[in-house]
């Protein structure tokens, strides 16, 4: 048997041969500085205390509120909740069972009778069972009883996004599912401060809020944070770099990948790049991304999720009918690789190294005459036709 268990084994290896080398992408976390008006005394946090941070303070400020999902009450698999039953006790903080469906209808139910719902899906790549109860039930209630119920009381934490080893069940990006639906709100933060201002704003947001946790920044996001409570608009993006050649959008992760490559781009090419961070999704900051298209004339939108029917599409579609005229060149949105096993699945936030060859496309070419650079960085240049 065992005989037999090895052979098949090794013919298994042989027939599928995974590479050898693994592709991966690097990118630099991008700290942000947070503004004076949020406070002056500030804690060091990564994004994952921050988190914490942020419903142990909604926890005490509201003493309706409830945080549950699995494995929550020892601290999760991430830790964001960890100490918060501790602090507030098993009724207010607890486990579920492995029911993404049954989380979601819990907290759509606590919801509508007064209580502030956090409830923690813990990976993003599962909140499909739980579809149904998110956009029938959650984003509908007060559409469907005429405004005499409601589950606004209600936000979902989900994890989402690359981190090394997840491969195609621990790596996705879902938010596109969602901003096809109305009656929700969609929230992806890039970093520490972001994350607690952001999430007390959705607990305590009168709609259903997804807030979506970029989960490879959960220990490499870390940032000096305001100690007290504040909030952060949803829907205002922000522009992390201005710039006059072109702008890029992103949100998440994402936005240290391009704002690395936005540095690359303008040592190397010599091009000015504005970087923008939307923040929110649904709804999402048109007049901020529409400015800065009418200065730069052209426009780049990066994102972790499969470029099909992703969310850079429906920021393409907007822009082009508010900027048609301010446009030198068509949207441009790089495609994701979808991870699968045997490859990294940080591959498919590696849009860092291929920005040059996607600025040397839209950029006139009188703008990159006598440039010249190491070929190690711009390689991916080489062969690339410009149009006049």
């Amino acid at each position: 048997m065992q005989v037999t268990m090895a052979a098949s084994s090794l013919a298994l290896k042989t027939a599928v041969r995974l590479p050898a080398r693994r592709f991966a992408s690097h990118f630099t976390y991008q700290p942000s500085v947070a503004p004076a008006s949020l406070g002056a005394e500030r804690t060091k946090m990564n994004l994952c205390q921050a988190v914490n941070n942020a419903m142990d303070i909604a926890m005490g400020t509201d003493q309706s509120a409830l945080v549950f999902g699995e494995d929550v009450a020892f601290g999760g698999v991430f830790r964001c909740t960890v100490g918060l039953q501790d602090k507030y006790g098993k009724d207010r903080v607890f486990n579920t069972p492995l029911c993404e469906q049954g989380i979601a209808g819990f907290a759509i139910g606590v919801a509508t009778i007064g209580s502030t719902a956090i409830a923690e899906i813990q990976f993003g790549d599962y909140i499909f069972p739980a579809y149904d109860q998110i956009v029938n039930e959650a984003a509908k209630y007060r559409y469907r009883s005429g405004g005499l119920f409601s589950c606004g009381g209600l936000t979902i934490r989900a994890t989402c996004g690359a981190v090394g080893h997840g491969a195609l069940y621990h790596s996705q990006s879902p938010e596109a599912n969602f901003t096809h639906t109305p009656g929700l709100k969609i929230v992806v933060p890039r970093g520490p401060i972001q994350a607690k201002g952001l999430l007390l704003s959705c607990i305590r947001d009168p709609d259903p809020c997804i807030f979506l946790e970029p989960k490879v920044l959960y220990r490499q996001a870390v940032e000096e944070v305001p100690s007290g409570d504040y909030s952060i608009p949803i829907g205002k993006a922000e522009v992390l770099k201005t710039g006059k050649d072109v702008s890029i959008v992103a949100w998440g992760t994402q936005v240290h990948v391009v704002s690395e490559a936005a540095k690359l781009a303008e040592e190397k090419l010599g091009v000015s790049v504005e970087v923008i961070d939307l923040q929110s999704i649904q709804p999402w900051d048109e007049d901020c991304v529409a400015e800065s298209v009418t200065k730069t004339g052209r426009l780049i939108i990066s994102h972790e999720a499969p470029l099909n029917s992703g969310f850079g599409a429906e920021i393409a579609s907007t822009i082009q009918k508010r900027c048609l005229l301010s446009l030198e060149w068509p949207i441009d949105v790089p495609k994701a690789l979808f991870p699968l096993a045997g490859v990294s699945d940080r591959a498919s936030v590696r849009l860092g190294h291929a920005l040059p060859s996607r600025l040397r496309a839209i950029l006139p070419t009188d703008r990159l005459e006598g440039l010249r650079c190491h070929q190690e960085d711009c390689q991916v240049l080489r062969g690339v036709h410009f149009p006049h």
